[in-house]
């Protein structure tokens, strides 16, 4: 009953592409008009028919990661440049869609991060092995979207370009205070320390990146200039003339929007500037996908620019200006995943085979959500009242590099 159900479901919704999938009977059916690279997708559990149908994001990562599914031919890439062409396209079978109906009022449940649950959320992400990110990320471990100024750029040069992107936005004078929330493994703080002489505050929530951007600024020559502290954002105090938050918000929760920008508004000093950026999705709220968030992200939440400029208005934060980084993301992806592939055997020395599983799923969904999807990147750039921010965009570009 589930193959003839899957198979309906699968005629109505897969018309563009070449997907053939190897049911569990032994039955293969072809799907598509045969364009693009072939795939192959076999699935040798036959519960997971019944649970694609009806929770289709969390069980295809589930199944693939537990190996209830795999494909025989095309990659990961492919197979969701497949699902989500069509997904666009209006074609999700009707169980599917009222999954996500069903989803999307919870959200605001879902994500509520208090201070304690922050604090867990990031320790399930964040203080995984060092040795794991190196294996993927560039030497800065820059992990958020990259700025590609040229195609051809390397993701070193991507990185590099993104932390000068936003410097350039924040407009820093050297001694001025910037406050980094979120600052990760402290590659931005050492960029606006180093490179445009601020005195830096950054915080983070993960006792691993507490220790490594200590002691990389320490390294540095920098530690009179960079502070980082084990510190949520709703617990700072004093005042600062830049404020700077990267891959962070994603974190902050639904439901504490008011409180964060609050914070914003609290301890941006008169004339300051602040730059957020942020995942979010093109188009009306929707429900962050189940798999990524129950596995990879617990408590994030991927908001719509509408949730997040009504939170800043709530706030009266003047917006200065918003640029959407759209598919920046996807070739980000793209460059750790191909990094990751290469490294396996020695992520699966550092955890095993279901975690390497895991990873690499985790790494070409994403990407495809930025290339195929609804995902895109926001940065929203707020000053204070009577603000220095200019009214063109020239002074972004007049020094960048070519």
């Amino acid at each position: 009953m589930w193959t003839d159900l899957f198979h309906r479901a699968m005629s109505r919704f897969i018309r563009d592409g070449a997907l053939t999938i190897d049911y569990p009977d032994g039955t293969r059916r072809a799907y598509g008009d045969g364009s693009g690279p072939p795939v192959l997708m076999r699935i040798t559990d036959p519960a997971l028919l019944r649970e694609i149908l009806l929770k289709p994001e969390l069980a295809l990562g589930e199944g693939y990661v537990d190996g209830g599914w795999d494909l025989g031919e095309g990659t990961l890439a492919d197979f969701f440049k497949v699902v989500l062409s069509n997904q666009r396209a209006g074609r999700l079978p009707k169980a599917m869609e009222v999954w996500g109906a069903l989803l999307r009022p919870a959200q605001k449940f879902i994500a509520h991060n208090r201070i304690s649950a922050a604090r867990a959320n990031v320790h399930h992400h964040y203080d995984l092995s060092g040795a794991l990110y190196d294996l993927f990320l560039d030497a800065d471990r820059q992990y958020s979207c990259a700025y590609f100024a040229r195609p051809d750029m390397t993701l070193e040069e991507a990185q590099e370009a993104k932390k000068h992107h936003i410097a350039r936005k924040l407009r820093i004078e050297p001694g001025m205070r910037v406050l980094d929330i979120g600052c990760g493994w402290g590659g931005m703080a050492l960029t606006l320390a180093r490179d445009y002489g601020a005195e830096v505050v950054g915080v983070t929530l993960s006792t691993e990146q507490l220790k490594v951007a200590t002691e990389r600024a320490t390294a540095a020559g920098l530690g009179g200039r960079i502070d980082i502290r084990l510190q949520d954002y709703r617990e700072l105090t004093g005042q600062f003339d830049r404020i700077v938050s990267v891959g962070m918000f994603e974190h902050v929760g639904l439901p504490h929007y008011g409180t964060y920008f609050g914070a914003v508004k609290r301890l941006m000093a008169p004339g300051g500037v602040a730059l957020i950026h942020t995942i979010g999705v093109a188009g009306p709220p929707q429900a962050t996908g189940e798999w990524i968030r129950r596995y990879i992200f617990p408590g994030g939440y991927l908001p719509s620019l509408s949730e997040v400029v009504r939170a800043i208005e709530k706030a009266d934060l003047p917006i200065a200006d918003i640029e959407i980084l759209r598919n920046h993301y996807g070739h980000t992806l793209r460059h750790w995943a191909d990094r990751f592939e290469a490294h396996e055997d020695e992520a699966e020395r550092l955890y095993d085979a279901r975690f390497v599983r895991m990873w690499r799923y985790y790494l070409e969904a994403s990407g495809a959500s930025f290339f195929w999807g609804r995902n895109v990147n926001f940065q929203v750039q707020i000053e204070a009242p009577k603000g220095t921010v200019p009214i063109t965009r020239d002074y972004l570009y007049a020094d960048a590099p070519a």
